[in-house]
């Protein structure tokens, strides 16, 4: 099976600065790291290749230092992988990011099986998975939790649906979104840290490398969704402290909220 999992580089914490003009992260100089979610989509892709064979390559979309993900991701197992990098790519918005992802993955061709995390922790938006799907025209499950069978042509997947759990049978090729409870992910190997060291077979794709290559379709640009306007949230810091019986303090809390008519 040719397995292809998409990763992402998110920032390593919440103190990320926006940009006010375009209203996008400002990412130079930030610490980043493995999107966690993603960490869940290697493993279970992992799994699948020592189970039925074949190979796995990882595919981020960003700026150069983002090769860091798809190092990491090797060191877990993967073949080989690829980053999307290009300026012209910048500030996408969802439906602009998922293009440029269907874009790249059809450069790459016979895909079986497309495997995410769950969702981004920078967007949270848990829509680019399923939107390439749609893009690429294949079937999608989403939430898997487990893959109970791949035979025929065909992969079954069960899937958290919140009130239930889902069975579905879907024709290959396939992409599904991986939950956090499906497994338990590897760490980095240290040993093939060293066996790739300064030769890790990651490829760079750009605008060039498309068979559309509009940049009015990519980036910015492209992006339907526009952030109006961006804020820091307001901070309260008052305080109060009262002594007193249990009674009095009880009084007093439940005058307060009715005052702020929180009660």
């Amino acid at each position: 099976m040719n397995i292809v999992v998409l990763v992402k580089q998110v920032p390593g914490t919440n103190k990320v600065e926006v940009d006010p003009v375009t209203g996008v992260l400002k990412r130079d100089g930030v610490e980043s790291e493995m999107n966690p979610y993603d960490l869940f989509a290697i493993e279970q892709a992992m799994r699948i290749k020592e189970e039925y064979g074949g190979n796995v390559q990882a595919l981020t979309m960003g700026p150069p230092q983002a090769t860091a993900v798809i190092e990491e991701a090797i060191y877990m197992g993967a073949d080989k992988g690829t980053v999307i990098s290009d300026r012209r790519f910048a500030g996408a918005d969802v439906l602009s990011t998922t293009r440029t992802i269907s874009g790249a993955l059809k450069t790459i061709g016979n895909i079986d099986l497309i495997v995410c995390g769950k969702q981004t922790t920078d967007g949270d938006t848990a829509q680019v998975g399923p939107e390439v799907a749609e893009f690429l025209n294949i079937p999608h499950a989403a939430n898997v939790t487990e893959i109970t069978d791949i035979e025929d042509g065909h992969i079954t997947v069960v899937m958290n649906m919140e009130q239930l759990l889902q069975t579905q049978r879907m024709k290959l090729p396939a992409l599904i979104t991986v939950e956090k409870d499906a497994n338990t992910p590897r760490l980095p190997s240290l040993k093939r840290s060293f066996q790739y060291q300064n030769n890790v077979p990651v490829q760079i794709r750009s605008l060039d490398d498309f068979e559309d290559e509009n940049p009015d379709k990519y980036g910015l640009s492209g992006s339907p969704t526009q952030v109006e306007r961006i804020f820091p949230p307001e901070k309260n810091i008052d305080r109060a402290q009262f002594e007193g019986e249990p009674e009095d303090l009880a009084e007093k809390i439940a005058d307060i909220l009715k005052q702020k008519k929180i009660v």
